[in-house]
């Protein structure tokens, strides 16, 4: 296996340092569920519902103000929503952890709303660094390190928990927060590539991009963290009935390496596989691990298909986002795909948590296979429609095959001979080379993308509509 891909993507330019920046500041964002859970449970002696609903104010404030900062992204640049984060998620660490319960309720709202939004800039970021070309493989790198991110969070807060205190994590998290805001500062990714420059005023119109294939990946990508955290609470529940709870983590840990395993492979593929032929699979191959056995070796195995599918279908996900969002509306995209991811997240644990209680922990896995499957089914109408725009669109750009053209020609030049000199084309029919365009360009040019088929492949739903702008603002070098 060949990792080419890999070796030419890690070569762009600010792709390495993003990378970095990035696994390191989502480390506290990862560890912050735990940390509020613990500190209501702990800190503030209070029940486990209790700490739930802080964590879904806290959810459902950042599921509404993922796509408004991504807006604002795409309006204001990256560094001013980046102080603006900064320095408001910070404030609300350093106040939260001081506040009583009731206060601390809708003040945890309004952090959702304004946290760093380092997951989506650094996606949106990716799609601007790279050229379509390399996109599959720099989401890969993302998906991955975004795992790592979140089995190194939790951990560092349950340990600064456990050592210190809940208040002392929490302030542990206004520090990681401002360090994490300062080095995407420094960093400054860009947000779109040179040839995708703002015109000033730019509005890139919601009904231009907000179409049914973009609503049905969003779609697939909340069932698919929706099958990922209703599975963490079935594995937990299972172990924990079989008298094995001891093992939890370690299970926990290997089904994660699995999807490592999965992105890693996936982003060394030619050619993107649809999310929702990944993610189908994978909702289904969730439904039987709980009947298979309750040891947790066997339950380890057992998650392995599913488990090295999660990473390719989120990778998949935002590379799909990429290609068909232009690039003035691509932050509020990316925020709504954050959200979406969110929502998951937020939906999964208590539907896993209402099967076990009723049926028992086997039927955690079912519940949220079985819902996982239904989405499928739902978006696969608008992803068949998508298909068949895509090949009647390259087959009446496919140009004629040659036995068809031969004797037309040879009959036109012989009916009308050339003359002699032939007259010169216009000024305007050729096109020079655009200097200023980034090498990332050309070279996507160079690799295909300049064939008429190629662009006139693409459907209604992904082309974006014309806002009026200079066509270089509307180039895309998208996710």
């Amino acid at each position: 296996m060949s990792l080419t891909p890999y070796r030419e993507t890690l070569a762009l330019p600010k792709i390495v340092s993003l990378l970095v920046v990035a696994t390191l500041a989502r480390v506290p964002i990862a560890a912050a569920t735990v940390v509020l859970t613990l500190h209501v449970v702990d800190g503030l002696h209070l029940s486990y519902g209790a700490a739930g609903l802080v964590g879904a104010a806290s959810t459902i404030g950042g599921s509404v103000g993922a796509p408004i900062m991504g807006r604002l992204i795409d309006r204001w640049g990256l560094r001013p929503v980046l102080v603006l984060t900064t320095v408001a998620e910070v404030v609300y660490w350093l106040v939260a952890q001081a506040l009583p319960y009731w206060v601390l309720l809708p003040v945890a709202a309004l952090g959702g709303f304004l946290a760093l939004p380092a997951f989506s800039v650094a996606r949106q970021a990716i799609a601007a660094l790279t050229p379509e070309s390399h996109r599959l493989p720099a989401f890969a790198l993302d998906s991955m390190t975004t795992e790592l991110s979140f089995m190194a969070g939790p951990a560092l807060g349950v340990l600064i928990v456990t050592n210190a205190s809940s208040r002392a994590a929490m302030l542990s998290l206004a520090v990681g927060i401002l360090l994490a805001g300062i080095g995407l500062w420094l960093l400054n990714p860009p947000v779109r590539a040179a040839h995708e420059a703002p015109v000033s005023g730019e509005r890139v119109p919601r009904r231009s991009w907000l179409k049914p294939r973009f609503v049905a990946i969003l779609a697939v990508t909340m069932a698919a963290t929706l099958v990922l955290s209703g599975t963490d609470v079935a594995v937990v529940a299972i172990l924990r009935d079989s008298g094995q709870t001891q093992w939890a983590g370690l299970v926990l840990s290997l089904w994660a390496l699995f999807s490592l395993m999965g992105g890693f492979a996936y982003g060394l593929v030619r050619r993107g596989v649809p999310a929702l032929l990944l993610f189908t699979p994978m909702a289904l191959l969730t439904i039987p691990v709980g009947f298979g056995g309750d040891h947790w070796a066997l339950l380890a195995l057992l998650l392995i298909p599913a488990g090295a599918l999660c990473a390719p279908t989120i990778t998949a996900s935002s590379d799909a986002i990429s290609r068909m969002i232009p690039a003035g509306a691509r932050g509020e995209a990316m925020g709504l795909h954050n959200s979406a991811l969110t929502v998951g997240v937020a939906c999964g644990a208590p539907l896993a948590g209402l099967a076990i209680d009723r049926w028992g922990p086997e039927w955690g896995f079912v519940a949220v296979g079985a819902v996982g499957v239904l989405v499928a089914l739902l978006v696969l109408p608008t992803e068949l429609r998508h298909r068949r725009r895509s090949a009647t669109s390259s087959d009446v750009a496919s140009p004629p095959a040659p036995d068809a053209v031969a004797p037309t020609a040879a009959l036109s030049a012989q009916a009308a001979p050339l003359p002699a000199q032939a007259a010169p084309l216009p000024a305007q029919a050729a096109v020079p080379a655009d200097p200023t365009a980034p090498p990332s360009a050309f070279a996507s040019a160079a690799e295909g993308s300049t064939a008429p088929a190629a662009a006139a492949s693409r459907s209604d739903d992904d082309a974006p509509v014309s806002t009026g702008e200079p066509a270089a603002s509307q180039a895309r070098s998208e996710r």
